[in-house]
């Protein structure tokens, strides 16, 4: 949901006993009125049903997503500004290696 010339940007890193990645774009973000759905199984926007090819996708992949963080204890956060682009934070427990013996 990036057009041409946008981009995507990628951080990984650990904070607090946690690793967080984060990858946000500067596509068309997302409506408010969807923001609480974008998590459901098979749902989809209206504006991404009505390009028809253009973005292809059967509504699994953030239900996916969602299902793997929280089944690692995990939690996958959104934030989105419509027209500005969209930031996707995933959080997972994290406890260092230990230091070799």
């Amino acid at each position: 949901y990036t057009p041409a010339g946008g981009s995507v940007r990628l951080q990984l890193g650990p904070a607090n006993g946690k690793l967080t990645l984060s990858v946000a774009d500067t596509g068309i973000g997302i409506a408010p009125g969807d923001l609480p759905h974008i998590f459901d199984r098979f749902w989809r926007a209206d504006s991404a049903r009505t390009r028809t090819g253009e973005r292809p996708g059967a509504g699994l992949g953030l239900a996916i997503c969602k299902w793997i963080a929280e089944a690692h204890g995990g939690k996958i956060d959104v934030v989105s500004r419509p027209g500005r682009g969209t930031t996707f934070t995933v959080t997972l427990p994290w406890e260092p290696p230990a230091g070799n013996s």
